[in-house]
């Protein structure tokens, strides 16, 4: 089962193709207020107690896709259409950090061990026998748990032979690698921005899509229609997330308004030859191991929670930051507009004065879908400079040490990698251990979304099928395709 696509995941992409589909209407701000009243009627069905509590939660969704947070609510009366001149008139987004809907969390029990139905009340009782806390009883012929004297260990689960232990988890607490989210004194959710490190997995986490990210699309979408041209810079993990070529989607950018195109992988074949040079350097001058520094989600967990390192960090830029920087010094009066699977670029691209705005795959796909824009149908226009593979391959776990490898030609053998897919707890304290205890490898690349940057989480497709379509597109010369 694709677990990338649900109904909490489908009601996100509406409420992006209506506030989409309300920017371009003839009266927007009208539009924009309809919105909760036209996706819940009267008459309708509603997913809680009642239709106006789905309407509430759905304006808060709308705000979040005008770029406000919960936070920013003064009023609670206060329009949409409010929210949405100041989008309008606003010089610079300001925030870009994660919300929480407060009302439309579930207040999830705290994580823990239940019985389940599939008990037996067998003799042997193994669940009792191992746990460590005596917080097992049987009672009536069944197994209970006393969540008093349980500590979590999960020894009853593994011990008892009919699997009728489960685990119930807080799932976005579950997936937080720097526990950045818990429970307030209400039970309800909330972030602790100065822990948070955008990396967006709660976003995805969420079976009530409690949790949203600050858009920008209602920014881009101004810009366009001002007839500013802006640059669109291309994550290279775009292959396989929508019905079409790379050629393709530059053009249907270009139709939309975008001057040009420009493929980030470009940027990264920079950062492969920069890093690969600095890992040189580093090595030769006696350092242990270097990091990759391309994810800021990694980066940003560095810089709050394993400060000490630091000094191990690869100091070459993000393929986003060299790319927009390469834009820049082509068209400086032009807006940059990365364009990516990522959710912590937003906060990258605010402190990066070369990156104007950040979208989402997710939130282009909302506007393609709103021009009416069919990519199957469009010529190729192809991308020029064209990436080579080192590059386009960045966005699987792997790929940035497969380019640095292949950079380094008969250097090669003398890189020792080691890939942290994916960042938790565990990651953590493994990137921890190999400053006070030593690494086993000396050069370390690190993705924060397991199987790399395919598994963002503002993608469309599922990173199965769209790291096949990359892996396709590798397998073509270097400068084709496209």
């Amino acid at each position: 089962m694709n677990r990338y696509d649900n109904q909490a995941k489908r009601i996100r992409k509406e409420v992006l193709f209506r506030v989409a589909k309300a920017f371009m209407g003839d009266h927007p701000q009208e539009e924009i207020n309809r919105i909760p009243a036209e996706m819940r009627p009267k008459d309708g069905d509603s997913s809680r107690c009642c239709i106006y509590k789905d309407r509430e939660v759905l304006k808060y969704r709308i705000m979040a896709a005008l770029g406000f947070g919960v936070e920013d609510e003064k009023d609670e009366l206060t329009p949409l259409r409010d929210y949405f001149d100041r989008a309008l008139h606003r010089a610079a987004v300001e925030n870009t950090g994660l919300t929480v809907i407060d009302i439309a969390c579930s207040a999830c029990l705290s994580s823990r061990y239940l019985v389940t139905n599939a008990c037996r009340g067998c003799l042997g009782r193994p669940c009792q026998t191992n746990c460590p806390k005596d917080a097992v009883e049987v009672v009536g012929g069944r197994a209970v748990i006393h969540p008093d004297r349980c500590v979590n260990c999960g020894l009853c689960l593994k011990a008892c032979p009919y699997n009728a232990i489960v685990r119930t988890p807080v799932p976005c607490e579950e997936v937080c690698p720097v526990n950045a989210i818990s429970k307030n004194a209400a039970g309800r959710e909330e972030i602790d921005h100065d822990k948070c490190i955008d990396c967006g997995q709660c976003v995805r986490a969420c079976p009530f899509a409690a949790i949203e990210e600050r858009s920008q699309m209602i920014d881009v979408l101004k810009a366009l229609q001002d007839g500013r041209k802006p640059v669109a810079l291309l994550a290279p993990a775009v292959v396989g997330q929508f019905p079409a070529t790379l050629s393709q989607i530059a053009a249907a950018l270009e139709q939309l308004g975008f001057c040009r195109t420009e493929e980030v992988a470009v940027g990264a074949d920079e950062t492969v030859r920069r890093e690969a040079a600095e890992w040189q350097e580093r090595i030769q001058a006696g350092a242990p191991f270097m990091t990759t520094s391309c994810c800021p989600a990694y980066v940003k967990a560095v810089n709050k929670h394993l400060p000490e390192l630091k000094e191990f960090v690869s100091h070459t830029p993000s393929p986003m930051a060299i790319s927009a920087r390469m834009a820049k010094e082509a068209s400086p009066e032009k807006l940059t507009v990365f364009i990516g699977p990522c959710i912590a670029k937003r906060a990258e691209g605010l402190n990066n004065p070369d990156v104007d705005y950040v979208l989402t795959f997710e939130e282009l796909g909302a506007i393609f879908d709103t021009a009416g824009i069919d990519l199957r149908t469009y010529p190729s226009k192809p991308i020029e400079p064209a990436a080579q593979n080192g590059g386009r391959g960045f966005p699987v776990s792997g790929g940035v040490t497969a380019a640095i490898r292949e950079h380094l030609a008969e250097h090669a053998a003398e890189l020792k990698p080691v890939c942290i897919n994916g960042l938790d707890s565990k990651a953590l304290a493994r990137l921890q251990a190999a400053v006070t205890r030593g690494c086993d490898g000396n050069f370390i690349e690190v993705m924060c979304c397991e199987g790399g940057c395919m598994n963002g989480p503002g993608v469309l497709s599922n990173p199965v099928v769209a790291s096949r379509k990359l892996a396709e597109l590798l397998a073509e010369k270097p400068k084709t395709s496209a």
